[in-house]
């Protein structure tokens, strides 16, 4: 259940780092946000360049050594804003977990009242880009039902 301090964003539509950015941000500040369809978040760039640079990223580490990577279009939004995050030192580590971040809309938050960030919003953008859900399943997400 979503408490009353809890700020609910959409993510559909948004450009990944600055969506990043700001809720890294807010994080610090201390509020407690929770992101909803992280899936249909956006990284600029094209098709085959984006997705190659999954790939290659998937082959840094040694198998069965770590480290792992998040194939999943939540943690995949989950980690990049962990990488805006003074995660080390304690304040960092306190922000990271006042973040919950959902693929979908859950059933306990329907009802509930999303808002979006519009200086992020994906239609400014002047390139090609592509959502976190078809990077996350050219790198071997299959999402429950298929």
């Amino acid at each position: 259940m979503m408490a009353e301090d809890e700020i609910l964003i959409d993510a559909s539509g948004l450009v990944l780092g600055r969506l990043a950015s700001i809720v890294a941000k807010r994080l610090l500040n201390g509020e407690k946000i929770i992101i909803v369809n992280a899936e249909k978040a956006v990284i600029s760039g094209k098709r085959k360049s984006v997705i190659g640079e999954a790939k290659d990223f998937l082959q840094v580490g040694y198998p069965g050594m770590g480290p792992y990577h998040a194939r999943r279009p939540n943690e995949i939004v989950r980690r990049t804003i962990r990488g805006m995050l003074p995660r080390k030192k304690n304040k960092g580590q306190q922000a990271y977990k006042r973040l919950r971040v959902h693929t979908g809309f859950p059933e306990e938050l329907a009802g509930k009242k999303a808002e979006t960030i519009p200086e992020v919003d994906a239609g400014r953008l002047r390139c090609p880009y592509i959502k976190v859900s078809d990077i996350a399943r050219s790198i071997g997400w299959k999402p429950i039902g298929e």
